[in-house]
């Protein structure tokens, strides 16, 4: 195995446990937190068995593209994974520790973006320019239905929370956890399988990206442990995130969530194969909902609230600064060459 191979099967490691850790809790955060009563293995096996048919689902149908055409303008490296490809998601792992919600896209995928030479000029800057968007329409979209819905649905959510859900929502929440969920995957799998080899071509014009089928059963092996993991601890720091926020722990308010958080990442996963943050959707949906539910629904102070959000958005934005710094600094020092942006 050359020291090429190393650092990708490293990066892929990395990777996976800081999107795991990070990212993936944005999507099962709500689903965790309203389910926190059931064992953390019935979970558990209800969201592997949605990763695991999503994942053959995309092999299947897009010829071998796991991570469903995301990574159409970031070829595999030429030469190889470096050990600076490896870095971002260690200093991921280290940011999760404190419970910095920061975007896994921009921190792993920057350095390779900025670094893949004429392929993926612009890359970053479209980049950007989508995740800025999807924050704002997510911003939108959270306000307006809170909007219409805080005064009555988060009052009855609010005043009932300590009885017992009846079963159709119980459905509806397992239902609307499976859609954010495979919406999600189809997003951000392509930050973990950048760091392994795959083959692309451009056949009339259309890049066309396959992976060997090891890799499938490679990755999907890894998430399942990694996943049990997350299960096992109930969310890890970023779950502090979603538990800070109004009602999170009803199953009738996370379904709500998940449905608008979802159709949001169906959207823009329509619009382009450019990957976006879809941390930065997240956050920009917590955010129009918790001003909503203090402006409207009263339902709690509104300096706390936007204290909150204006929290959240300086971690993400930290987290962008780091990337950026990261993938400028760490090639030039050990190259000489800067990359260009």
């Amino acid at each position: 195995m050359s020291s090429f191979e190393l650092f990708g099967i490293i990066g892929f490691l990395l990777g996976g446990y800081a999107i795991v850790a990070n990212d993936a809790i944005q999507t099962l955060g709500t689903f965790l937190a309203s389910n926190s009563r059931r064992p953390w293995w019935i979970l558990w096996l209800y969201a592997c068995s949605i990763l695991i048919a999503v994942m053959v689902f995309g092999y299947v149908m897009n010829g071998g593209d796991i991570a469903f055409d995301r990574l159409d303008s970031i070829p595999y490296p030429e030469g190889g994974i470096k050990w600076w490809h490896a870095l971002p998601p260690l200093v991921l792992i280290f940011l999760t520790q404190f419970g910095i919600p920061v975007s896994t896209t921009f921190l792993v995928l920057t350095i390779f973006a900025l670094t893949g030479g004429e392929a993926t000029e612009g890359v970053l800057g479209k980049m950007l320019v989508k995740s800025g968007l999807g924050y704002v329409v997510a911003l939108l979209a959270g306000g307006v239905v809170y909007v219409l819905v805080a005064r009555s649905w988060e009052r009855w959510i609010g005043r009932t929370n300590d009885q017992k859900p009846a079963l159709h929502w119980v459905i509806l929440q397992w239902l609307s956890t499976a859609f954010l969920w495979s919406q999600w995957l189809m997003q951000d799998l392509a930050n973990m399988f950048v760091f392994l080899p795959r083959t692309t071509e451009v056949i009339d014009g259309t890049t066309l990206v396959s992976f060997a089928p090891q890799t499938l059963i490679l990755a999907t092996l890894t998430l399942l442990v990694l996943h049990a993991w997350i299960f096992a601890t109930r969310g890890g720091e970023i779950q502090k995130i979603v538990l800070s926020k109004t009602n999170t722990t009803d199953i009738r308010s996370a379904t709500l969530v998940d449905v608008i958080y979802g159709i949001i990442l169906f959207l823009f996963k329509e619009v382009s194969d450019i990957p976006m943050s879809t941390t930065w959707v997240f956050l920009g949906l917590l955010a129009g909902r918790e001003i909503a539910i203090a402006y409207v629904g009263n339902l709690r102070s509104r300096m706390e609230a936007l204290g909150d959000v204006g929290s959240d958005i300086i971690r993400a934005l930290i987290g962008l600064l780091i990337s950026v710094v990261l993938a400028f600094s760490v090639p030039w020092l050990a190259t000489g060459t800067m990359p260009q942006f």
